[in-house]
């Protein structure tokens, strides 16, 4: 209920107009995303890695309404691989994609955030590093994962996301847990009806350690996106179970929180990999970050009524 009456607020022009526009805004941004630019997303990388950590690197923008727009995302995405590759960053480091900042959707966007994908799996591909297909709103799954299908096709190593919180992801789990098959399960940052969506906490988080089980039972390669104790608990539990070793699946967790555990997870033989945002367009995925947790939204209003 908090996490969607945030979401929900957060779509009016006066609160975006109000966040985008606060020097409060800044502060707490620099928190969560790593910079404007490529540039200065860089020493963040280079510290993330220098620490033992993996990277995915989400360069910012998502419901894009221009077809430019959606060109100028893909050529950042190539810009920032060829970037990975010249610094010897690749091994390390690969990239998360939204499919509506490639003009998913757009008209013909199915279409447009295809090719725009392909070419940005191609830059991957000669920089010897990967791509991870971000999932977003109910509204975008089947054309995401049919888009996964046939990239799949020439890059075998494209990750998909799915959320615990959507009924139909034990289906999609199932589906998904094939040999190679990388996928990172996280609970969900979006505002759903009840209709396709878990509502309440404790269900999706039910529904999050049903989908880990079919993952890590899987010959495909979970990703356990998660800041939770006890979905990282089980998660090593399961994976104890099931025989696997560390190299054969990995937690991810989000730029700038519980960076203690993220070091005690890497520093404990276990692949641990931070999903780092940066770029101008932060407001959404800012936004997400204030309604998962309520101190964040407690530590942003204070700091706009302490000005």
């Amino acid at each position: 209920m908090f996490s969607s009456s945030v979401l929900a607020v957060s779509h009016h022009p006066q609160v975006r107009r109000l966040v985008t526009t606060n020097s409060a805004s800044r502060r707490l941004v620099g928190r969560f995303v790593a910079g404007d630019d490529l540039d200065t997303a860089m020493a963040p990388i280079h510290a993330l890695v220098a620490r033992g950590l993996l990277v995915t690197v989400d360069h910012l923008g998502e419901d894009v309404a221009d077809p430019a727009d959606a060109v100028a995302t893909r050529d950042a995405y190539v810009a920032l691989l060829e970037r990975l590759d010249e610094k010897g960053l690749a091994p390390s480091v690969e990239v998360s994609v939204k499919l509506s900042a490639l003009g998913q959707g757009l008209r013909d966007g199915h279409r447009r955030a295809l090719d725009h994908a392909a070419a940005i799996c191609a830059a991957a591909a000669r920089a010897d590093t990967t791509v991870t297909l971000d999932m977003e709103d109910h509204t975008t799954v089947d054309s995401t994962l049919d888009i996964l299908g046939t990239l799949r096709a020439e890059y075998p190593w494209v990750g998909a996301v799915l959320q615990s919180a959507l009924r139909r992801t034990e289906a999609d789990a199932a589906d998904l847990a094939r040999d190679g098959s990388r996928v990172r399960l996280v609970k969900g940052a979006y505002a759903e009806p009840a209709s396709v969506a878990h509502t309440a906490k404790a269900e999706v988080d039910e529904a999050y350690l049903r989908c880990l089980r079919i993952l890590m039972a899987g010959p495909g390669y979970p990703m356990v996106g998660s800041h939770d104790p006890r979905m990282i608990e089980a998660a090593g539990a399961m994976a104890a179970v099931h025989g696997r070793s560390a190299d054969d699946h990995e937690y991810q967790m989000l730029y700038g929180i519980r960076t203690t555990e993220q070091d005690r997870i890497a520093e404990s033989g276990s692949r641990m990999r931070i999903y780092l945002p940066y770029g101008a367009d932060w407001y959404g995925y800012f936004t997400r970050r204030l309604a998962e947790r309520p101190a964040n939204l407690a530590f942003f209003l204070r700091s706009l009524l302490s000005r």
